[in-house]
C-alpha cells in the first residue's frame, strides 16, 4: 500500500484524473494527509500526492463537484491545513472559483423549480450536485452566505413541485438511477441511498442543524424527508430497511418490490440511510426516530445474509464503508450493542485490501480502505475530518 508517493502518483494520474476525490489523486491525499496529522506518517507524502492533483488545469465550470475539480482539491486541501495557516492563498482563491460554481448551480437550481420541472440527480447529490458543494462550504465556511443558500435550496428540494399535486417529492428524477433515462424506470424514482439519493441532502441539513447552522423551514425539511422514508421503511421482525429507490409503480401501489434488504453499504443501503436518519434525529432531538436507525444499523451488522453482500474492501460499497459508518453511528448511538460488534467489523477483511488492486482511490480503492483502517486504530479517529466527504461526521 505504501509505495514511493511519486510513482503511485504516476500510477494513477495515468489511469484517473488527479483531482478526483473519488479515484485520483485528490482522494489518495487525503490518506496521508491523516496518517500526517496523526503522526504516522510524513507530511511530504501529503505533499506529493497534493502537488499530484494540482498539476493539470483545475476543473471549476459546471462539472465540478465535491468529487472533482476545484472543490475536491479545496477539500483535501483544508484537511491538511487544519487550523493552521497553510494553503491560506491557495485555498482563498479556490473559494472564489467555488462560491461561483455554487452561485451558478443554485440559480440554475431554483430556476428549474419555477419551471415546474424535475431534478437530474447530479443537481443535489453529494457525489455530483449541490449536497456535496454545501458539504465543502459547511466545513470551510459554516457561518457563510454560500452555505445558508445550499442549505435554503435543499429546504425548497424537500417540498413537492409548485404546481405538483403533492404526490411526488421534490427531488423525484424522471431518471434512471445512472443520471440517463431508462426504459427499466419509464417515469423516474426517487431515490433514498447517501450517495446519489435524499439521504444525502438529509445528512447535510442535519448536520448543519447541530452545528447551529440554521435557515427558514429547516427542521421543518428534515421532518419532511424523514416522514418520506418512513413510507418506504420495511420491517420484518428485527430486521428494519429501506429500498435504494422507489419507481412510479411502487408508488402509486404503495408497496416496493424489494423483498428484503439489499448490500449493507454506505452509498445505498441502510447504513448510510441509517446514518443520515441518526443524525436527523439527534439534530430534532427524536428519540425514537434515533432508535429506530440504530436498530436497522444493528441488524444489518447481526444478519449474516446481508454481511455476505460485501465482498470489497472500499469504503463506497464494501467493508470499509460499513466499518466506518458504523464507528460514526456508534459514537453517538444510544443503542449500545452497535459499538459491540467493531472489534469484529475491524477483523473483516478490510484490513487485507489487495496490494495488486489497480484501484488505489478513496470510495472504491485501497486508499479508502487503508484511511478506514487507520481510523479504526487510531487514539483520536479522523483527526483531520476526512469523512466529511462521507456525510457521517
Amino acid at each position: 500500500m505504501h509505495r514511493e508517493p511519486q510513482q503511485r502518483a504516476r500510477t494513477t494520474t495515468h489511469t484517473h484524473p488527479g483531482q478526483s476525490l473519488a479515484s485520483g489523486a485528490c482522494g489518495i491525499a487525503l490518506l496521508h494527509i491523516e496518517r500526517a496529522r496523526t503522526q504516522h506518517g510524513d507530511w511530504n507524502t501529503a505533499h506529493a500526492w497534493l502537488a499530484a492533483a494540482s498539476q493539470d488545469t483545475l476543473t471549476a465550470d459546471t462539472d465540478a463537484c465535491l468529487y472533482f475539480g476545484a472543490p475536491a482539491l479545496a477539500f483535501a486541501l483544508h484537511t491538511a491545513a487544519g487550523t493552521s495557516h497553510r494553503y491560506e492563498h491557495t485555498l482563498a482563491t479556490l473559494d472564489t472559483s467555488i462560491t461561483a460554481l455554487t452561485r451558478r448551480r443554485l440559480d440554475n437550481a431554483h430556476a428549474r423549480i419555477d419551471h415546474n420541472t424535475r431534478p437530474a440527480p447530479s443537481e443535489f447529490d453529494l457525489i455530483h450536485g449541490l449536497t456535496g458543494l454545501g458539504t465543502y462550504h459547511l466545513r470551510r465556511h459554516p457561518h457563510s452566505s454560500i452555505t445558508a443558500e445550499v442549505l435554503s435550496y435543499l429546504v425548497r428540494l424537500s417540498a413537492p413541485l409548485p404546481g405538483d399535486s403533492g404526490q411526488l417529492p421534490g427531488w423525484w428524477t424522471d431518471l434512471g438511477p445512472t443520471g440517463q433515462p431508462s426504459p427499466a424506470f419509464p417515469r423516474g424514482h426517487g431515490n433514498l441511498g447517501m450517495a446519489h439519493g435524499i439521504s444525502g441532502p438529509l445528512a447535510l441539513l442535519s448536520l448543519a442543524l447541530r452545528r447551529g447552522v440554521t435557515v427558514e423551514d429547516h427542521t421543518e425539511a428534515i421532518q419532511r424527508i424523514c416522514f418520506w422514508l418512513d413510507t418506504w421503511r420495511r420491517e420484518n421482525g428485527t430486521t428494519v430497511w429501506w429500498p435504494q429507490w422507489v419507481t412510479r409503480a411502487e408508488l402509486y401501489g404503495h408497496r416496493s418490490h424489494h423483498p428484503e434488504p439489499q448490500r449493507p453499504s454506505w452509498c445505498y443501503g441502510t447504513p448510510g440511510m441509517a446514518r443520515a436518519q441518526q443524525l436527523a434525529a439527534i439534530a430534532t432531538g427524536d428519540t425514537r426516530r434515533q432508535l429506530t436507525a440504530e436498530r436497522a444499523l444493528l441488524g444489518c451488522l447481526t444478519d449474516p445474509v446481508q454481511r455476505a453482500q460485501i465482498t470489497e474492501a472500499g469504503l463506497c460499497h464494501g467493508w470499509a464503508g460499513l466499518c466506518h459508518t458504523t464507528r460514526r453511528a456508534a459514537a453517538d448511538a444510544l443503542t449500545p450493542d452497535i459499538a459491540s460488534h467493531l472489534p469484529e467489523l475491524d477483523t473483516s477483511p478490510l484490513d487485507r485490501p489487495s496490494e495488486s488492486s489497480r484501484d488505489l482511490g478513496l470510495l472504491t480503492g485501497t486508499a479508502g480502505a487503508a484511511l478506514a483502517l487507520h481510523t479504526a486504530h487510531a487514539d483520536t479517529p479522523a483527526t483531520s475530518g476526512w469523512d466529511a466527504c462521507l456525510l457521517v461526521n
